[in-house]
């Protein structure tokens, strides 16, 4: 379920602010949604004056927009990110780094390989963003013909789960790796960890937007300047 909230010039600034830590011959995982966006652009005009870098993209949108934005693409096949920016749906601190609910865009399967792939992940994100406790829903990517197996589970796991309706066309959101999304509301998520390894046992599922402890700096976009939050 994508979420919406924040002005463009705070992402703007996020994206711009994390592609900065960006160095020549770097790796970079690109991420999905629209403050992701902002840094692939800002990478683009990196490159456009010499930076030399090559990208991974994590779905059809950021492949599309870093082609336009003229980066070199890589594979994981031809390369390890030493480096990627993503954005983030909720981001909320735990003892010692952060977690985070991905997914809005339906992308966090591939971009969960590739934040996880990478050496440093930078996430970036505006104000509205931040959440002293994750929330959700969490989207829970799940095999097609698993989806009734699926739902029942996380019925059983004290979720609430909801399939996701595609906005421009009749049925369900479908993947880029071909799948349905779940979108599984929970009363609070007191212990991220937990219910990630859960959901992660469950079968039928392909991956879930429960990001624990991979986030490296937070970039937090505001209407004049940047907090950027660092892990300790």
């Amino acid at each position: 379920m994508k979420r919406t909230g924040g002005s463009e010039d705070a992402k703007r600034r996020a994206g711009e602010a994390a592609a900065d830590r960006v160095s020549d011959g770097d790796v970079v995982g690109l991420g999905t949604g629209s403050t992701a966006a902002h840094a692939i652009r800002a990478l683009g005009r990196a490159v456009d004056a010499g930076l030399d870098v090559r990208g991974v993209p994590t779905s059809f949108q950021s492949r599309q927009l870093a082609r336009e934005a003229g980066i070199p693409l890589a594979s994981l096949e031809e390369a390890t990110p030493d480096v990627a920016i993503d954005g983030a749906d909720e981001v909320a601190p735990r003892e010692g780094g952060f977690d985070l609910v991905k997914g809005g865009g339906a992308a966090h399967a591939r971009e969960k390989y590739v934040d996880a792939a990478a050496g440093e992940l930078l996430v970036v994100a505006d104000s509205t963003k931040l959440a002293d406790e994750l929330a959700g829903p969490v989207p829970v990517e799940v095999l097609p013909d698993a989806r009734p197996v699926v739902a029942d589970a996380v019925r059983g796991l004290g979720g609430e789960p909801t399939l996701r309706d595609a906005e421009r066309k009749d049925g369900p959101v479908v993947t880029d790796n071909g799948n349905l999304v779940l979108d599984c509301a929970f009363d609070g998520i007191a212990e991220p960890p937990a219910l990630a390894r859960s959901l992660s046992g469950l079968p039928g599922v392909v991956e879930h937007g429960l990001f624990v402890d991979l986030a490296d700096a937070v970039f937090v976009g505001r209407e004049d300047d940047v907090d950027v939050r660092e892990r300790s």
